[in-house]
C-alpha cells in the first residue's frame, strides 16, 4: 500500500546550488556514493539557465537577498506500486499543478532500497518563489527586489506564502491536500 509523506523545506542563500547538485548526483554527490538518479526534469528556467539549471541556483546563490529563501522544495513519497512512467507523469502533474508555466523549477527521482528490501522512491521537487513574467533580465536583475511601478527595472516578482506564520500554514496545508488528491487519483 503506497505511503504518503510530503516534506516542505526551504534553503538559505548560499545553499541552492549544493542542493540542487545533491538531488542531481552532481560535483561532490556522485551517484556511486549516494545512489542513481532515476529520473529528472526541469522547467520555466529563464534563457540564461534553461541548458543548465546549476546557473540559476548559482545565481540564486549570489543575488538573491540576504535574508530570502534561495529556494523551496517538496519532498514527495511516490507510491511503489507505480511504474517509473508513471511516477514520473504524477511528479510532472504535480509540478506543473503547483508551480505553472512561471516558476523555475527542477526534480529527481531517487530511488534507495527501504528496510523491507524494496524501493523507496521518492521525489525532491526544487523550485523557486521567483516568477517570470516574460520580461528578459540577466542573472543578477532577475534576484533583485521587484518593482510594482516599473517591472522592468526590478527583479521577478516572488510568489508568497501568506503574510505570517498562520497563513503560511493554512497554505501547506492546502498544498499537502493537493498531493494527496493527485496521488490518490
Amino acid at each position: 500500500m503506497a505511503s504518503y509523506h510530503i516534506q516542505i523545506n526551504t534553503g538559505a542563500k548560499g545553499a541552492a546550488l549544493e542542493h540542487a547538485q545533491y538531488i542531481q548526483r552532481e560535483g561532490r554527490f556522485t551517484p556511486e556514493r549516494y545512489g542513481e538518479v532515476e529520473a529528472r526534469g526541469s522547467a520555466n528556467f529563464p534563457a540564461w539557465a534553461r541548458e543548465n539549471p546549476g546557473e540559476f541556483w548559482k545565481a540564486s546563490d549570489q543575488f538573491e537577498r540576504a535574508n530570502g529563501n534561495a529556494y523551496r522544495e517538496y519532498e514527495l513519497a511516490l507510491p511503489r506500486e507505480l511504474s517509473r512512467d508513471q511516477q514520473i507523469a504524477l511528479v510532472q502533474r504535480f509540478a506543473e499543478q503547483e508551480l505553472g508555466a512561471t516558476r523555475p523549477y527542477q526534480w529527481a527521482i531517487h530511488a534507495p532500497m527501504a528496510r523491507d528490501g524494496k524501493e523507496q522512491p521518492h521525489v525532491h521537487l526544487m523550485f523557486s518563489d521567483r516568477q517570470l513574467d516574460g520580461i528578459e533580465r540577466g542573472p543578477e536583475q532577475f534576484f533583485k527586489r521587484y518593482n510594482a511601478q516599473h517591472p522592468e527595472l526590478g527583479g521577478s516578482r516572488k510568489a508568497t506564502y501568506g503574510a505570517n506564520k498562520q497563513e503560511a500554514a493554512l497554505v501547506y496545508e492546502g498544498i499537502r491536500e493537493r498531493w494527496a488528491r493527485v496521488q490518490n487519483q
